[in-house]
């Protein structure tokens, strides 16, 4: 008998692993051109995710305030959100 693996989409994410801190804003300040820096590294490893639509359609459902997720920062999600 052989098991069934199911495998959960966050365990398929090309961001796993070392370079998720990417991903989020360091916890001290980071200069302008850093950030973009990370954010545009970030959103290279997205466009790569076979699970990128996944990421993005869960970030939105929570409203995720902070992050890459799908390919997409903070503010622009917040965009595709719209108010409250």
């Amino acid at each position: 008998m052989t098991a069934t693996i199911v495998e959960d989409w966050q365990d398929r994410a090309a961001c796993r692993g070392p370079s998720q801190r990417i991903f989020f804003p360091p916890t001290t300040s980071e200069r302008r051109s850093e950030k973009r820096m990370r954010e545009a590294r970030a959103k290279q490893i997205c466009a790569d995710c076979g699970v990128q639509d996944r990421c993005l359609d869960y970030a939105l459902s929570i409203r995720e305030q902070h992050g890459i997720w799908g390919g997409f920062t903070e503010s622009e999600r917040r965009g595709m959100l719209g108010p409250r």
